[in-house]
């Protein structure tokens, strides 16, 4: 299918009179027990990876009508997230869920760690990515035994439809639930009472759900995102770096939270790296995005416009060319950008890369450092003691050193965010932590039973804690 096959569907909604019968049927649910034994999970994970082995071609065709993704990047970097989370768990959930020692204390008795399901969970995702973090979250979720709540969002119809329509066939309904809509009906659901609340977007949006979060002492993770910089020095290869900074910021037409969403340059090497950069794209589109099936498009208008209003005034070092009716943007990169300017005060959140000039590292450093800490840093550099450098005196969510996007591939490592770019972690074990709370259990025998412990406290008995302590 064309990238430039987009069709707009209706927003999808479910009933909101019906929201809290739906959640209070997974709370009976939850507190029957059906979701505790490992055989429940490991049934509910299987069919998972049955839903996305059979109906591949169907989320597909969905990612592109909502999105014109190219085939490739809807399967490795959408829905292969969920087969990698669900493998993962399959094969460590029984060593995930043993309880866990915590060694013996003198005279008390053992001490361990239980993990336990919290209860009702509500995961509310984003349209950039709809089926990776809708159903990723997921895994976790089941796997710690808990009821979930399921929120696609709308202003990717397509994908929310063929989920609404398709995932309760081979999940357990009583247990795992999906709304779909937009406003109201995320409203509607965070009037009720939850477990967990786990959000991907954007921070706006999460001010709200922590304030209806709040009203029940409800926990939360949210995985948001901020202006992930990308700092390049002297000693990097240019146009290694060029590659996979291209690669990283225009696959998804740049939609993604951990895209590289501006370049920190030595001024020494800025000219032959946007060279580099505009070499890049050349080749991966054959030097025609417009028309090409490997190049996503914006999600929808409203979007493109804001998109479009970042570029106006700004000096455009290639690409730049626009076409509101199929919402195109060209990959661009900007040079000579202005800190102060409107691009540079929020996630752009699009293709379009800003290149500014620094002195060296250290001014890279405390440019970013100026900032709120963003959810994703990238460094090219061949010098150790500059990665050293930075790695040190940089906070962000994640790192990846001479790559852009990757740190997110490997399911073993907490993926999430710090400050203003979230909080709370997930993927692989993380996940399961997030969905799970850590209970500890001392367990004591009847044999040993001190009486000094107990009153009256007498002189001689406090004088002998004492000593103990």
């Amino acid at each position: 299918m064309s990238a430039t096959a987009i069709e707009l569907l209706p927003v999808p909604s479910s009933s909101i009179a019906e929201i809290p019968s739906l959640v209070a049927g997974l709370r009976t649910t939850f507190d029957s027990g059906r979701t505790r034994p490992l055989s429940w999970r490991r049934t509910q994970l299987e069919a998972l990876l049955r839903f996305v082995k059979e109906n591949g071609d169907a989320l597909v065709a969905a990612l592109q009508a909502d999105l014109g993704k190219p085939e490739l990047e809807a399967w490795a970097a959408d829905i292969g997230q969920v087969t990698t989370e669900a493998k993962l768990a399959l094969k460590n959930l029984k060593k995930w869920t043993r309880p866990e020692s915590a060694g013996a204390v003198p005279l008390m008795g053992k001490s361990f760690i239980m993990r336990e399901p919290l209860g009702v969970v509500l995961i509310i995702a984003p349209w950039n990515y709809p089926i990776g973090l809708l159903l990723s979250p997921l895994v976790g979720a089941i796997a710690a035994g808990n009821t979930v709540v399921l929120k696609p969002s709308e202003v990717t119809a397509h994908t929310s439809a063929i989920l609404a329509e398709r995932l309760p066939d081979y999940l357990d309904t009583d247990a795992i639930a999906l709304v779909e809509g937009g406003v109201p009906e995320t409203s509607a659901l965070l009037e009720q009472r939850f477990d967990h609340i786990m959000y991907t977007g954007n921070g706006s949006v999460a001010k709200v759900i922590m304030e209806a979060a709040a009203k029940n002492l409800t926990p939360i993770t949210l995985e948001l995102g901020g202006k992930s910089p990308c700092i390049v020095d002297r000693t990097a290869d240019l146009a290694v770096a060029a590659r996979r900074i291209a690669w990283g910021k225009f696959m998804n037409a740049g939609q993604t939270c951990i895209a590289p969403d501006y370049i920190l340059v030595e001024e020494s090497i800025e000219e032959e790296l946007i060279a580099e950069l505009e070499k890049s794209v050349e080749e991966f589109y054959s030097g025609e995005t417009q028309e090409n099936p490997d190049y996503t498009r914006i999600v929808n208008s409203r979007h493109h416009e804001r998109i479009s209003q970042l570029m106006e005034g700004q000096e455009i070092a290639f690409g730049g060319a626009t076409r509101a009716e199929d919402c195109y943007i060209e990959p661009t990169v900007l040079r000579n950008v202005s800190p102060d300017s409107p691009i540079m005060q929020s996630e752009i959140f699009g293709p379009v890369l800003p290149v500014l000039r620094v002195k060296d590292v250290d001014e890279a450093i405390g440019f970013v450092n100026q900032g709120e800490k963003p959810l994703a840093l990238y460094l090219f550099s061949a010098d150790a003691s500059t990665e050293e450098r930075v790695l040190s005196s940089t906070s962000s969510g994640g790192v990846t050193v001479n790559g852009t996007i990757m740190h997110l591939a490997n399911a073993k490592m907490p993926f999430g965010g710090v400050g203003p770019s979230g909080m709370g972690a997930y993927h692989g074990k993380h996940s399961f932590e997030t969905f799970s709370h850590r209970k500890s259990v001392l367990r004591r025998g009847f044999r040993f039973d001190i009486k000094m412990m107990y009153p009256p406290y007498t002189k001689r008995r406090t004088e002998m804690a004492k000593k103990m302590l």
